[in-house]
């Protein structure tokens, strides 16, 4: 789109289907190469990602000619189906339904970054459960218990 100028920057976090502790260390650098493939085939920007064994945050700057959620749909359909070919996990992998997507400024950008890529040490002290609520709250986004992410001991 000629004349179009835009500074859009968004975390995105997604869980596994149960939050099952099915992305293993051995293969997560693959998992974000092959992420990082797609963003690019997408013409999209990842400025950060990190896996973790139950979900997986992405740290994007969106370009407008797309919906986030058709990106992000992309992205976990996509990466599901090289997990699956991959026969990383025993039976079958799944992303679970739906995404949080928290916007930032570019200020912010080096910091969230610094956060995604410090997701080890973070978990260290907090749950996933912990922190996507804290996210949740921060950003002020009004949600449903029964609608959050499915707990593993919610099945």
């Amino acid at each position: 789109m000629a004349n179009t100028y835009t500074q859009i920057y968004i975390q995105v976090v997604f869980a596994v289907s149960g939050r099952q502790c099915l992305i293993s260390k051995s293969w997560k650098e693959e998992l974000h190469k092959y992420i990082a493939g797609i963003m690019r085939n997408e013409n999209q920007k990842l400025i950060a990602i990190n896996a973790m064994p139950d979900h997986t945050h992405i740290l994007i700057g969106l370009k407008p000619d797309m919906a986030l959620s058709d990106l992000v749909g992309e992205i976990k359909s996509s990466s599901s189906n090289f997990i699956n070919h991959q026969r990383w996990v025993r039976g079958r992998f799944n992303w679970q339904e739906g995404f949080g997507a928290f916007s930032y400024s570019h200020s912010q950008l080096s910091q969230v970054a610094r956060y995604i890529q410090n997701q080890e040490k973070h978990h260290a002290r907090s749950s996933f459960k912990q922190e996507y609520l804290k996210l949740l709250d921060k950003f002020s986004v009004e949600y449903d218990d029964r609608y959050v992410f499915k707990w593993i001991e919610d099945q």
